[in-house]
């Protein structure tokens, strides 16, 4: 069978979904593959180490061509109008934005799989792409941060005076939170965190920053649940404080398939010191910070908040080079002896497919 690696066409779309490493796996799986032309180029993969390492590449989009199509963003509705019954798409579908292109891939009987849906149990951590993009962005999200900074983060002791380290405050300790603490750490700032979740205090400590205590109930389990607004109200009024007192803000909580839940009001921003700055990760999903548009810096007053969109795509090489490896291991297992054949009673590959044989397998929410 034959797996399709086409260029990325969404815009702003700088990653690959396949690099030359990762086709030696499939092509060692009894796998064929062809990569669109121009491909992996942002990736600085070029065209002629795809060929080295076996792959076929072609100038077209591979829709229709190969068995199986493999991508970052999933295809437009256009491209999946090419696919045929019992071809098989991999990326991240994002079902809740993509109801058009959902009932595409439905009535043309193509099983598609969703890395957003990726069920968070052990097994899968290999193929959890959400995670791998999760950790880009959190160490993106505070070299922008401090690209915007007037003020140095670490604290220099000078001839002409000491220069106090900059404080950083994360809201929201998973993936992206954790890395973002553990980056401004390196980079020498006093780094202060919260989440709701009581499992990430140690998590949090453990990277030498402070976890915020609040006179909130606390969630159990690995991953954060929805909270209703009284509570989030609350929490607003409880950690405006450390808000007002901080030099740059990251917010990072996200709710797959809803709306993020605001931290970070208008109000708050004008507490905040002159030139400090927010980093609003969640922008795209409605936004942590009342004030954030997705791809824009916004000014409140004195204070740049600026609303992150597609984070990852801006880190093409590395974000690539693990999003790669998450989805051959996806695809892995689901092939033998050189065919692709999902077995979706399967937690995993059950878990993560959203259409097959001419049918919708969950409500979109």
């Amino acid at each position: 069978m034959r797996v399709g690696i086409p260029a990325e066409s969404r815009p702003a779309e700088r990653r690959v979904a396949g690099l030359p490493e990762t086709v030696t796996t499939l092509i060692g799986a009894g796998l064929a593959v062809d990569v669109q032309a121009g491909a992996g180029a942002h990736a600085h993969a070029p065209d002629a180490a795809y060929r080295a390492a076996g792959a076929n590449t072609t100038p077209d989009h591979p829709a229709g061509r190969t068995e199986v199509v493999i991508s970052v963003q999933p295809p437009t509705p256009a491209e999946a109008a090419r696919l045929r019954e019992g071809d098989i798409t991999i990326s991240f579908l994002q079902p809740n934005l993509e109801r058009e292109l959902v009932e595409v891939l439905r009535d043309r009987g193509v099983t598609s799989f969703s890395l957003d849906l990726l069920p968070r149990v052990t097994r899968a951590q290999a193929a959890d792409a959400l995670s791998s993009q999760a950790l880009v962005a959190g160490y993106r999200a505070v070299v922008e941060a401090v690209h915007r900074l007037p003020k140095f983060l670490p604290m220099f002791t000078t001839a002409a005076g000491t220069v106090p380290p900059a404080k950083v405050l994360v809201l929201g300790a998973g993936v992206a939170g954790l890395q973002a603490i553990a980056t401004a750490r390196r980079l020498g700032a006093v780094v202060e965190a919260y989440d709701v979740r009581a499992a990430a205090k140690e998590e949090v400590r453990s990277l030498g920053a402070k976890f915020v205590e609040l006179d909130l109930e606390t969630q159990d389990g690995v991953y954060a649940q929805a909270q209703s607004e009284t509570f989030l109200e609350r929490q607003r009024e409880l950690i405006a404080e450390r808000v007002a007192a901080s030099d740059v803000v990251i917010t990072t909580a996200a709710v797959p398939g809803r709306t993020a839940p605001v931290l970070v009001t208008a109000d708050m921003l004008k507490t905040m010191a002159p030139g400090s700055v927010v980093v609003d990760l969640a922008a795209e999903s409605g936004g942590n910070v009342t004030a954030s548009v997705a791809g824009e810096d916004t000014w409140v007053g004195d204070v740049l908040v600026h609303g992150a969109r597609n984070m990852p795509s801006s880190m093409p090489a590395h974000a690539s080079k693990l999003y790669a490896r998450n989805v051959a291991n996806l695809l892995l297992m689901m092939t033998s002896d050189g065919e692709v054949r999902p077995d979706l009673d399967d937690e995993v590959l059950g878990g993560c497919c959203l259409t097959h044989a001419g049918e919708l397998r969950r409500e979109l929410p």
